[in-house]
């Protein structure tokens, strides 16, 4: 006997279950903003079309073609973060900027994931990034007040908004969770000591993923948020190094009930350094996936001009699913994707 089909997402009989995610959503955006303004940033809405929807590894973006008059094609996309576009503003004069803007990832779907989703990002020229994490812990209170509740939760685990986020350096969560050392020799003997399965041409960087997945994630933002910070510098392609400790990035990452919320950067202005590690990414993506992106040569250029600045990019579906114990993304979303 095969499994009853799920109604669709418009049928009027599931319209009472959805409605109340829903009104909580509309209370928190509205909280978001007005939060931002009050900070003195300026809300800023970006392209979706892009020549490059960035170049990480792991990032599968959705293709398509911009025909000209006399329909000559032209490869494009949809960007997978309006990063690109919010630094270009940061050079262009803008100086602290924030957007809601919806995002396309392809390969993914599940509980947290969706195809199409709302990132919220915004920078502060000339602050530190730990003004970010400041921002971060604002932010979670700011959802958890609008939607009237004192937890967020996820698959039976709790955090508290309004508790101090922990915060721990990657090599600490490494030695606490999987008695990893992350400096040490042989990530990948480490790993299999730890129980995790290695394949013999796994690069470091798999492995360091790897041990995040299985050892490190799940067991961050439990009680109260976790601040996970100071990556390798090879795990932040888009972050400056750490002032004193060249083997580590000004990268972090916001956990709560296990689940990524946020990913947040001291950036990077060196375009020399910058275009060396794109083309390592994708050197990477094509042996991995046989494709490639192309480089935005305008976001390069303008890397010169940018201030010194810090930036955050958080995944606002998911902050929504946490403050209101929605269990899967398309409950918190209006029309998901069919």
């Amino acid at each position: 006997m095969s499994d009853p089909v799920e109604t669709p997402w418009w049928d009027p009989e599931r319209r009472p279950d959805r409605q109340p995610f829903l009104a909580a959503r509309g209370r928190i955006t509205r909280a978001v903003r007005g939060w931002f303004d009050a900070q003195g940033l300026t809300e800023v809405e970006t392209a979706g079309l892009q020549v490059s929807p960035g170049n990480e590894t792991h990032l599968h973006a959705f293709a398509t073609q911009a025909l000209s008059t006399d329909g000559q094609a032209r490869a494009m996309y949809l960007h997978t973060s309006p990063e690109f576009a919010c630094k270009k503003l940061l050079a262009s004069g803008e100086t602290a900027i924030f957007t809601l803007a919806k995002v396309w990832r392809n390969r993914e779907r599940g509980p947290l994931h969706h195809p199409e989703f709302t990132m919220l990002e915004w920078y502060r020229a000339g602050a530190a990034y730990e003004a970010l994490m400041d921002d971060c812990a604002a932010l979670m209170r700011l959802a958890a007040e609008a939607a009237g509740t004192t937890a967020l939760t996820w698959r039976g685990i709790a955090a508290d908004p309004f508790a101090e986020p922990e915060r721990v350096t990657v090599a600490e969560a490494f030695q606490r969770h999987a008695g990893i050392d992350l400096f040490g020799d042989d990530l990948t003997e480490q790993a299999r000591a730890a129980g995790i399965r290695v394949a013999a041409d796994d690069t470091w960087a798999d492995v360091f993923s790897r041990v995040i997945v299985e050892k490190v994630e799940p067991n961050l933002g439990h009680g109260r948020p976790t601040i996970l910070c100071e990556y390798p510098v090879s795990e932040a392609a888009l972050a400056r190094p750490k002032p004193g400790d060249p083997r580590v990035a000004e990268r972090f990452e916001l956990y709560a009930c296990g689940v990524e919320l946020a990913n947040c950067f001291g950036e990077l202005t060196d375009a020399a350094e910058q275009r060396r590690r794109f083309e390592i990414e994708m050197a990477e993506k094509q042996r991995l996936y046989g494709e490639t992106y192309p480089l935005d040569e305008d976001f390069l250029a303008a890397l010169a001009l940018m201030p010194p600045a810090s930036g955050g990019a958080l995944g606002f579906d998911r902050l929504v699913m946490l403050a209101t114990g929605a269990p899967r993304i398309e409950q918190v979303l209006w029309t998901p994707v069919a």
